[in-house]
C-alpha cells in the first residue's frame, strides 16, 4: 500500500498534511506520534471512516477510493480496534462470520475452515466456544481471525497490547511475525516503545499531522524515537522517591462486591494503603479493578468487608457523605468523559462540579473556578483555546491533565487513579507520573490502577495483583519481575500453587 500526499482537515485544524507512506508485503510498520499527531485520522481514512481532502491511496499498485469500511474490507484492509467488537453470547465462529454474506458453508465446514486459518497462522482458539468463556488474549485472537477470514492481507492494529499480560503479548507477537512471514503487511499503533522495538521492522513518526521521520527499527532506540516524536530530548526514567514516615491511611479488609450478574466481582480483598506510597494494582481487564475503585470512592455498594480511613468506617457511605465527614479522597476514573468530566462543559464548569455544593448564594460564583482553571493551564501546560472551550474538544492527554489537576487541587489525602495514562503519548505520560510523585512526596496515599507492567514496576512501591476478582498477590515492586506479575495475573501464586481465576459465584 502507498499513500501519496494524503491530507485531511477539520475546519481550521489540519489533522494530516501531505502524508507520504509506503507499506510493503511481509513487513510490520510501527506508527508513532504524540496524542493529536494525526495517527487515528490517518488510519480512519484507510479504514473507510473518513474521506481524504486530497491525495491518493494505492493498493497493490492501483489507485483506489475508499468510501466505507466495506470498501476497505474488499481491498483486503482489516482494522483491529483496541476495544473488541465481539458479541459475548455468540460463538467464535458466529462472531467471525457476522456481517459477511454469500458464505453457504455448513457449521461443520465453517469450523473446519476457521481451524485451517488458525493452524496456518498459529492461532489457537476453538470455533465452538462462546466469547464470554475466552481470556482477553483469546478474544484478541478472534479479532485477528475475523479480518483473516475476510481475506485481509493488510492489517492495522490499534493499541493491541493494552489489556494483555506479558505472556499474551509474547503470543500475539509470535502470531504477527508468522503473519508477516506469510506475506501480510501490518501497521501497529502503540505508545509502548519497548514493543515497537521488539516487533516492528520500520517506524514512521507523525508530529502535528506530518511525517517527521522514517527509520529502520534496527537503527533506533527508545530515546531516539521519543526525541523524534516530541522534537526534543526527553528523560524516560520514572522516579520512585522513597515514602517518608509512612503510616496506615486506608485499610481494606475482606472487601467483597457483587457483580452485575449475581456473581462476585471482588472476593475477600484485603490490603493497607500507606501514606506517601503508590500502591499499584495489576490485572487483566475485568478482574475487579473498577469495582475496587468505585467501592472505595463510595460509588458502588459492597456486600461484605470494611473500608477504614484513619480509623473511620467508610463502607456504605455516599461520596458526598464521605466528603462531609472531612475525608479528603479524590477519584480519577478510567472513563474520563463519562464519569470524570462533562465533555460539553469547559474547564471552569468542570472545576465547579467539585465545589458547587459548598456555595450558598442564589447564583454560582465562577471566579474561583476560573482562577483555578487558569492556574492549571499554566502549571500543567494544558493546550486549550481558553478555559471555556468544551473539554471534549481537547486531546486525550489534555483531558487527563484537566481531570487529574482538578482532583489534586482539592488537596486529597487519598488519590485513586484508574488507568491515568491509557492512550497517552510518552510526553503526557511522564507529566502524569511527575504529578503523582509530587503528591506522594506530600504524603498522599495513591492507589494506581495500571496496565503497563513496566510502569507499575518503576513507579509503584508495592503492587497488588487481581485475577477474576481474587487477590493473587501483594508484592514489593523492587523484588518482582514482569513475568512473575503476568503469572499472578493469570491466577498463579509465587509460592508455586495455582489459585482459581474464575470469578467466584
Amino acid at each position: 500500500m502507498e499513500l501519496r500526499g494524503l491530507s485531511k482537515a477539520f475546519g481550521t485544524v489540519k489533522a494530516n498534511q501531505n502524508i507520504n507512506l509506503t507499506l510493503y508485503n511481509g513487513e510490520i510498520l510501527a506508527l508513532l506520534g504524540e496524542n493529536g499527531s494525526g495517527k487515528t485520522t490517518l488510519m480512519n481514512m484507510l479504514g473507510g471512516m473518513y474521506a481524504p481532502d486530497s491525495g491518493t491511496i494505492h493498493v497493490n499498485g492501483r489507485s483506489v477510493t475508499i468510501h466505507s469500511p466495506a470498501d476497505a474490507i474488499a481491498l483486503g484492509i482489516g482494522m483491529i480496534h483496541q476495544h473488541f467488537k465481539l458479541v459475548d453470547i455468540l460463538t467464535v465462529a458466529e462472531n467471525i462470520v457476522m456481517g459477511t454474506r454469500g458464505d453457504r458453508r455448513s457449521r461443520a465446514q465453517l469450523n473446519e475452515y476457521i481451524q485451517s486459518i488458525s493452524q496456518r497462522f498459529g492461532l489457537a482458539v476453538d470455533p465452538s466456544r462462546k466469547i464470554y468463556t475466552l481470556s482477553v488474549g483469546e478474544k484478541q485472537t478472534v479479532e485477528i481471525l475475523k479480518v483473516l477470514y475476510r481475506g485481509s492481507r493488510i492489517l492495522i492494529l490499534d493499541e493491541p497490547t493494552a489489556v494483555l499480560t506479558p505472556q499474551e503479548i509474547d503470543k500475539l507477537f509470535a502470531i504477527l511475525r508468522k503473519m508477516r512471514d506469510e506475506g501480510c503487511a501490518i501497521i501497529i499503533i502503540t505508545h509502548k516503545l519497548n514493543e515497537v522495538l521488539a516487533i516492528s521492522d520500520r517506524v514512521i513518526t507523525l508530529r502535528k499531522g506530518e511525517v517527521v521521520g522514517t527509520v529502520n527499527t534496527s537503527d533506533a532506540d527508545a530515546r531516539s524515537l521519543t526525541e523524534q516524536m516530541v522534537g526534543r530530548a526527553v528523560d524516560l526514567s520514572i522516579a520512585r522517591p522513597e515514602p517518608v514516615n509512612p503510616k496506615p491511611a486506608l485499610a481494606v479488609k475482606g472487601l467483597t462486591v457483587q457483580g452485575t450478574e449475581k456473581n462476585k466481582a471482588l472476593c475477600d480483598v484485603s490490603f493497607t494503603l500507606m501514606s506517601g506510597e503508590i500502591l499499584g494494582v495489576a490485572g487483566v481487564a475485568g478482574s475487579g479493578q473498577r469495582e475496587l475503585c468505585e467501592s472505595i470512592a463510595g460509588l458502588q455498594d459492597s456486600c461484605a468487608g470494611s473500608i477504614r480511613f484513619e480509623g473511620e468506617e467508610l463502607r456504605g457511605l455516599s461520596p458526598r457523605e464521605i466528603a462531609a465527614r472531612g475525608v479528603a479522597m479524590s477519584f480519577v476514573p478510567e472513563d474520563r468523559l463519562g464519569m470524570g468530566l462533562v465533555g460539553s462543559m469547559g474547564m471552569v464548569d468542570n472545576m465547579l462540579l467539585k465545589k458547587y455544593q459548598e456555595q450558598h448564594a442564589p447564583l454560582l460564583d465562577r471566579k474561583p473556578a476560573k482562577d483555578l482553571s487558569n492556574r492549571l493551564v499554566d502549571r500543567l501546560s494544558i493546550m486549550t483555546p481558553d478555559v471555556y472551550t468544551p473539554v471534549k474538544r481537547l486531546s486525550g492527554g489534555n483531558v487527563q491533565k484537566v481531570l487529574l489537576g482538578r482532583e489534586i487541587a482539592s488537596d486529597p489525602k487519598i488519590l485513586i487513579t484508574a488507568y491515568p495514562v491509557r492512550g497517552l503519548d510518552i510526553n503526557s505520560s511522564m507529566t502524569i507520573y511527575h504529578l503523582l510523585n509530587e503528591q506522594k512526596i506530600k504524603g498522599v496515599g495513591i492507589l494506581f490502577i495500571g496496565e503497563d507492567l513496566d510502569v507499575l514496576l518503576e513507579l509503584c512501591d508495592r503492587i497488588l495483583v487481581l485475577c477474576g476478582g481474587i487477590m493473587t498477590g501483594l508484592v514489593d515492586a523492587k523484588n518482582v519481575t514482569k513475568e512473575q506479575l503476568g503469572l499472578m495475573m493469570t491466577g498463579c501464586s509465587l509460592e508455586g500453587g495455582d489459585r482459581a481465576c474464575a470469578i467466584p459465584r
